[in-house]
């Protein structure tokens, strides 16, 4: 197989394994949105800004959170955002699989030929295997951050609608003490309120929403944090392709006959480096979140982010450092699993493909006879 065929075929591969990986994992990853774009006041700190809550407020757990989101907004909660996400899971895998094995052939091709001037002995070292995952990564992630932008609002619509609403709600009672209300006015207004339904919020409402907010600029929201968190992956697959190379290496040293890694050990593998990968960049993540979901409303400047830099440090002021880890738990665990679906379902479909290739090639050998 050439190496554009190659190339073509882990994008492919990638995509298909990746949009698998996302319907199983959706779930988590939408609560795990809602953790992270959640405030939550530090201890001892007053709460003088507005309605940050304070750490006896906690949210519940990820199980209870999803039986929650179950009973209030039913199974179509758990999958808001589905249809962008899918479309910009397939687009992100295939756009950085295809430039990852693109510059991997370059890597590869460049080891060779320094082995053929009688430098080194044609291997791609671990720095070249980071560049190359960083390349690919942020090319990734300039093409598709405005899908992620629109995935996060519909994900957190919902929470931010049901704050909107809270905070409505104690501005009557406000009014109400101050110009002494009568109790039935009070609730003729409470039951005004509670008898709105919600807005109707797809892909459009959320894309119209973004551009009214900040114009086409806010559908890059948290582009620093994502690039820079383009390290993930490249940890992820520094770490799997060398485990990958080491396993095969180590069959081929035992004389085992074949090199190839079966799908138990590529899920492993894969589940071992996202691991890792996530564990050192978890706290951009959050970061990330924070500024592509849809800003508080009101005066609480605690709650407004104007930037990166604005957000760590209201973070770092309002919520301490486990702001930084909020959902680390749900994150790792649907990480972790995604990445070992994916890993196992684009190794089988790239193998699928080249026996199919190859059972092509034979085919039309013959035909040539």
């Amino acid at each position: 197989m050439s190496n554009s065929s190659n190339a073509v075929a882990n994008g492919l591969a990638g995509a298909g394994g990746g949009i698998i990986a996302q319907i199983i994992t959706y779930p988590l990853q939408t609560v795990n949105t809602r953790q992270q774009t959640e405030r939550i006041a530090k201890k001892g700190l007053r709460n003088s800004h507005g309605n940050l809550p304070t750490s006896k407020q906690l949210p519940p757990g990820t199980l209870r959170q999803i039986l929650q989101v179950i009973r209030t907004e039913g199974w179509g909660g758990l999958y808001s955002g589905l249809k962008p996400s899918l479309f910009g899971t397939a687009a992100s895998q295939g756009i950085y699989y295809y430039f990852y094995q693109v510059f991997k052939n370059k890597a590869v091709a460049i080891a060779a030929a320094h082995r053929d001037k009688g430098r080194g002995d044609g291997t791609v070292g671990m720095f070249s295997w980071l560049l190359v995952a960083a390349i690919a990564g942020s090319l990734n992630v300039l093409f598709t951050n405005p899908i992620w932008v629109l995935v996060t609002r519909m994900q957190t619509h919902t929470q931010a609608e049901r704050k909107i609403m809270e905070a409505r709600r104690e501005a009557i009672l406000m009014e109400g003490t101050e110009s002494g209300l009568i109790d039935s006015t009070l609730q003729e207004k409470l039951a005004e309120l509670d008898s709105e339904k919600p807005r109707p919020y797809g892909t459009l409402h959320a894309a119209c929403e973004v551009y009214n907010e900040a114009g086409i600029t806010g559908f890059w929201k948290g582009i620093v944090p994502t690039l820079i968190m383009v390290c993930n992956p490249s940890i992820q697959f520094m770490i799997y392709e060398s485990s990958l190379k080491h396993l095969r290496a180590k069959r081929a040293t035992n004389k085992q006959g074949s090199t190839n890694v079966a799908a138990w050990e590529v899920f492993l593998l894969g589940a071992i480096a996202k691991l890792g990968a996530t564990v050192s960049t978890y706290p951009l993540l959050v970061v990330k979140s924070r500024l592509q979901a849809k800003q508080e409303i009101g005066g609480n400047i605690s709650l407004r982010y104007s930037g990166t830099l604005d957000a760590i440090i209201k973070m770092i002021r309002y919520e301490g450092l486990p702001g930084f880890y909020k959902g680390m738990s749900t994150k790792m665990v649907q990480s972790v699993f995604a990445a070992s679906v994916l890993f196992m379902v684009k190794e089988e479909l790239v193998k699928a493909y080249m026996l199919l290739a190859h059972k092509s090639q034979k085919v039309i050998y013959s035909l040539k006879k």
